[in-house]
């Protein structure tokens, strides 16, 4: 008895009567061996082991009997334990075995491991199974066919291998025909795609067999092979019957010349128009020195160059133009010289340089050779991809006969930007967008500084207004930075909506009183959002004194018309009071302005002469309503220092008016009060009039009235999680440069 500690579980190998041994591995496998004979009767010990491998190696007892390896590693495949298998193998001498064994290490499916274990010991079965169980049908294929299950081979690969089916197909044919049934093997081949050349061969000393197949299959590369064969034996006619039926144009041309017949070779050539029959019989006339024919049958090869060679040869001029036209640009260029060399013809010389794209060699000849009319037609392909200099020469060419809207087209290519323009102005043509668009340098440009290039978009500009193209001028005015020129041009437009937009975008205060201007110039007193724009406009450029004269303008128009006024003539001045306010309230939430404004609306109606005495009672009464309102808003306010108690409850009340909103917003009081209730720490307070404002105001931006800081302080107070607003509302742009305007707020005291 011999033992040894590896490491973990002991083995213990005893010298056994009749070999007797037993292996047993982890808790989880188990391998036995009792015997030679695999009688697990006949074994009264069972001890545990690991590390089979090195134990066996010291072991002093060895077994030598091949018999009780060979169990071991069918027993191996049981179990599915390769690395016992391995030393099994290895103990056997089975070399080519534990090859195969170590190649299908690559193969990741254990299951195809074992699998070959199992085919290397003839347990065929087992490895039939083990590779359905893992689906592996191409090494199942491999294993039918290896160990000649041929029907089992092409059936797995029809049904779960069919990448392989022609392969399986073809070597069960080879199979066929080495087992002498060639009948079923030309099947065979024929599925497997290989019968053109496979059955010709295996059939290659029985013709008649082979002569009968070709016949039945009616195959075009089976016909060509067998009039190649028919031609080789000398037999022309039979092989140019099979040609034919192959439809191979070209052999039969070939064998139709070989026999001198080449009146019939030009009549299949003609008839079919095959390039290969067609090139075989041009040589064959060019051979005979027919070169017109030769010339013919080379065209009809598309073989062009052979063709305009036999031409330059033999002073056929008239066809080589028309080949040339059809062929390369190099034969294109080659038949050029010919013509420039010859010194006649020259205009088609020029026209072959000029379609092989060498426009600089073309208007050299034409020049020379005074060719208008193809001089015209080389300007017409040019672009700012050409030569400047040869855009240059070709505009003065077009100026010189009158094709200006090309001349000016090609110095736009020739980025001559200012002779377009000066041509533009001299012949008056017509600056359309396309080509002012042209004319228009990009910042990044290095053909012109950035001086250069706003002066030549001013030019661009000018030239627009002088053609009443006043959008155009205003675009370009634009682009290059001459605001008020561009408003200038807009004004002239009379487009209204974009003389509004173009002033709110451009933020300076000339262009401001200016569009104020122009919308006063309009029907103001019918349209209330023209009179908020020129009250706005006059606001934002600081002109004062022009939103005094456009007040008293409004003001007076009642009084200077007289009795027969009316009351919508009344509600003018109304309207742009109410406008002021609303201007004073939400742009800068001074309600002593707006209570000035108020006032003046009052004393202008109770002046006004109205239809209905009634209905002016009426108005005025509103006006005094509204007038209170805002008075005890600014009081409430004002007195917050000396009082606030009784401050915080002239608000209170206020909140509780039914038309508070019409004059004074709900979200100022309520964003007063929380300021106070805030300071006060009262968080409870002060967070329910932000839900009241909320609710109140349920489509308002919440940060208009009250900023990030002080709601974030309300939920810190109380323990709610914080919510973000949306930023405050920007009400005017004051970080601009110094064209621009800086918008004041005028806080009355």
């Amino acid at each position: 008895m011999a033992s040894a500690r590896l490491g973990g579980p002991v083995l213990v190998l005893g010298g056994l009567p009749s070999c007797l041994l037993h292996f047993s591995m982890h808790s989880s496998e188990s391998l036995l061996v009792r015997d030679c004979s695999w009688d697990p009767g006949q074994c009264e010990t069972a001890r545990p082991l690991s590390g089979m491998d090195k134990s066996l190696s010291w072991k002093p007892c060895q077994v030598s009997s091949e018999a009780v390896w060979e169990n071991m590693a069918r027993m191996c495949v049981k179990t599915q334990r390769l690395d016992v298998a391995k030393v099994c193998l290895g103990n056997m001498g089975h070399a080519r075995g534990a090859r195969a064994l170590r190649e299908a290490e690559q193969e990741p499916e254990l299951e195809a491991r074992v699998a070959m274990l199992a085919i290397q010991l003839g347990m065929l079965e087992e490895a039939e199974q083990l590779y359905k169980k893992c689906q592996r049908y191409d090494l199942l294929n491999k294993l039918y066919q290896a160990s000649g299950q041929w029907q089992n081979a092409v059936a797995v690969a029809e049904l779960h291998d069919r990448i392989h089916l022609r392969t399986t197909c073809y070597n069960y044919a080879k199979h066929l025909e080495a087992s002498a049934d060639r009948n079923l093997a030309l099947s065979y081949y024929e599925k497997s795609g290989t019968h053109r050349f496979e059955v010709p061969r295996m059939l290659s000393e029985d013709l008649q067999s082979l002569e009968l197949y070709i016949n039945k299959m009616k195959d075009k590369t089976l016909w060509r092979w067998w009039a190649q064969y028919l031609e080789s034996q000398a037999e022309m006619d039979a092989a140019l019957r099979y040609y034919e039926l192959a439809q191979d144009y070209f052999s039969l041309v070939r064998i139709h010349c070989f026999q001198g017949n080449i009146q019939k070779a030009a009549e299949i050539a003609n008839e079919t128009g095959n390039w290969a029959a067609s090139y075989h019989l041009a040589r064959q006339y060019e051979s005979q020195e027919e070169v017109k024919q030769a010339v013919h049958f080379y065209t009809r090869a598309q073989a062009f160059n052979n063709a305009i060679r036999l031409c330059k040869e033999n002073g056929l001029d008239d066809q080589l133009m028309n080949l040339a036209l059809l062929s390369s640009p190099e034969d294109m260029i080659e038949a050029a010289r010919y013509y420039e060399e010859k010194g006649k013809q020259m205009d088609r010389a020029v026209m072959l340089y000029h379609k092989a794209g060498h426009f600089s060699k073309a208007l050299e000849l034409a020049f020379t050779t005074q060719q208008f009319a193809a001089l015209q037609l080389i300007a017409e392909d040019l672009d700012e991809k050409s030569d400047p200099a040869l855009l240059a020469r070709c505009s003065d060419f077009c100026i010189e006969h009158r094709q200006f809207e090309k001349a000016v087209e090609l110095l736009l290519a020739a980025k001559k930007y200012h002779e377009a323009l000066q041509l533009c102005l001299e012949q008056n043509m017509t600056i359309t967008e396309e080509m002012a668009e042209k004319m228009t340098v990009s910042k990044d440009s290095k053909d012109l500084s950035e001086e250069s290039r706003r002066e030549l978009l001013e030019q661009i500009a000018n030239c627009c207004m002088r053609q009443g193209n006043y959008h155009l001028a205003t675009k370009k005015y634009t682009q290059a930075g001459s605001k008020l020129k561009a408003m200038r041009a807009l004004l002239k437009s009379g487009d209204t909506e974009k003389i509004v937009f173009f002033a709110g975008v451009s933020r300076q205060r000339e262009i401001y009183i200016m569009a104020a201007n122009y919308l006063q110039s309009l029907d103001w007193r019918k349209e209330p959002e023209i009179m908020k724009n020129i009250i706005s406009f006059y606001t934002k450029g600081r002109a004062l004194d022009l939103l005094a004269g456009f007040y008293d303008a409004c003001a007076q128009v009642q009084t200077l018309r007289g009795t027969p006024t009316g009351l919508g003539r009344v509600g003018e001045p109304q309207i742009l009071t109410r406008l002021l306010m609303q201007v004073e309230i939400d742009e800068y939430q001074n309600y002593e302005k707006a209570h000035g404004a108020l006032t003046e609306a009052y004393k202008c109606l109770s002046k006004a002469k109205a239809k209905s005495p009634l209905d002016q009672e009426t108005k005025l009464a509103q006006l005094q309503s509204k007038m209170a309102l805002v008075k005890r808003f600014t009081q409430a306010r004002r007195t917050y220092t000396e009082d606030p108690q009784e401050s915080i409850r002239q608000c209170e009340l206020l909140l509780e008016e039914p038309d508070l909103d019409s004059t004074v917003r709900i979200g100022d009081v309520c964003s007063f009060l929380v300021e106070h209730y805030v300071q006060r720490e009262e968080f409870q307070m002060a967070y329910r009039y932000l839900e009241e404002m909320r609710k109140r105001l349920p489509s308002a931006n919440m940060s208009y009235y009250v900023d990030q800081q002080t709601v974030d302080a309300v939920h810190q107070g109380l323990g709610l999680p914080l919510t973000r607003m949306v930023p405050e509302r920007m009400r005017h742009n004051s970080m601009e440069d110094h064209e621009e305007v800086v918008e004041e707020v005028e806080n009355d005291p």
